[in-house]
């Protein structure tokens, strides 16, 4: 987590130096400031026009921490806001620290978790005001960025959370469900609202709310010298004809002699997908029913690399090799399964 703490008297400094004992741990980025009269003492001052000078730290962190009047925190951070699904998380605190207020991304942020976290640790009440949070309903995207789902509409997540305050909203879901669903959900597959959990493009309610969990491995190999357009090429084919959802892609995989392929480097850097190399070794041993090559093997000392890569850690594979302009591509399920709890 990447946080940044603000104070504006010698009170509030104090209490900041607290929240950041709470909330910073190991591998956290941090930054603290304070008003110039309180700067030192590992607060960094804080250089009027308020607003303009948090606007790099609004991009930069995940969290904010503004301890003083909420007045203060609102008026730094208003020109900054654009959307509830990437701004940070942004909490207020009174100088005593007898209370901590989320008012931004109370749920996709984490502002509200984070504030029950703050308030349990230096003694303080939070006063958390979202409606679902009120009334003890589910809360469909704070529950989605702590499982690391892509909400797929924004506006349909905005229904549900209206939706669940008046009555039970129906899921269904292509994983198994553990447990109990939570207050506001019930199980269906049809009507004019609800929710679906799945790695493919589905929509089964009259208006739904698409869930997608980072569950698919694609696997890839190329020639030497291809471009990140061919292997573009092949990777959308492969997933519009299976109906995959872009975000469902955890990561793309290949063999070690790969690792600094330049068209395959400039694919996972534009679509976001972290690249997961293996030695011949690695993935000789992988179990299963693969389509062998000859001639890669003669080039990498295994006879199958996409099928291989993407099954390596995998449940099963869901799509066997598919070849187009000297790329091959498959496609590989990790095991999953929605818990509420």
């Amino acid at each position: 987590m990447k946080l940044a703490v603000f104070a504006f008297s010698r009170r509030g400094r104090d209490t900041a130096r607290r929240c950041l004992t709470a909330l910073a741990g190991p591998g956290d980025e941090y930054r603290a400031y304070a008003s110039e009269s309180w700067a030192g003492e590992g607060f960094s001052p804080i250089r009027p026009p308020l607003a303009d000078f948090t606007a790099p730290v609004f991009a930069w962190a995940d969290a904010m921490v503004f301890v003083g009047a909420c007045g203060i925190a609102v008026r730094a951070i208003a020109p900054h806001v654009r959307d509830k699904g990437t701004d940070p998380a942004v909490l207020a605190v009174d100088e005593l620290g007898q209370f901590v207020i989320p008012l931004l991304s109370g749920h996709i942020g984490g502002a509200n978790r984070l504030a029950a976290r703050l308030a349990e640790a230096v003694g303080a009440t939070a006063v958390v005001t979202t409606a679902t949070d009120v009334n003890r309903r589910f809360s469909v995207d704070e529950w989605s960025a702590r499982q690391g789902l892509c909400i797929d509409d924004m506006a349909a997540a905005k229904a549900v959370s209206a939706a669940i305050l008046e009555g039970p909203v129906p899921v269904w879901s292509d994983f198994p469900i553990a447990g109990d669903l939570p207050a506001g959900l019930e199980p269906g597959e049809s009507g004019p609202l609800g929710i679906c959990i799945s790695w493919q493009r589905k929509f089964p309610f009259d208006r739904t709310l698409l869930l997608v969990p980072p569950v698919l491995r694609l696997g890839i190999g190329c020639r030497r010298g291809t471009s990140s357009g061919a292997i573009a090429a092949l990777a959308d084919q492969l997933l519009a004809e299976h109906n995959a959802h872009p975000a469902a892609v955890e990561a793309v995989a290949t063999i070690d002699l790969k690792k600094d392929e330049t068209g395959l480097l400039d694919f996972c850097r534009d679509r976001g997908w972290p690249l997961s190399c293996y030695s011949a070794e690695e993935l000789a041993a992988v179990e299963g029913d693969f389509t062998p090559s000859d001639f890669v093997r003669s080039v990498t000392g295994v006879d199958n690399v996409c099928e291989r890569a993407a099954l390596l850690g995998a449940e099963r594979l869901l799509v066997k090799k598919t070849a187009r302009g000297g790329v091959t591509a498959a496609l590989a399920l990790n095991a999953w399964e929605v818990r509420f709890g």
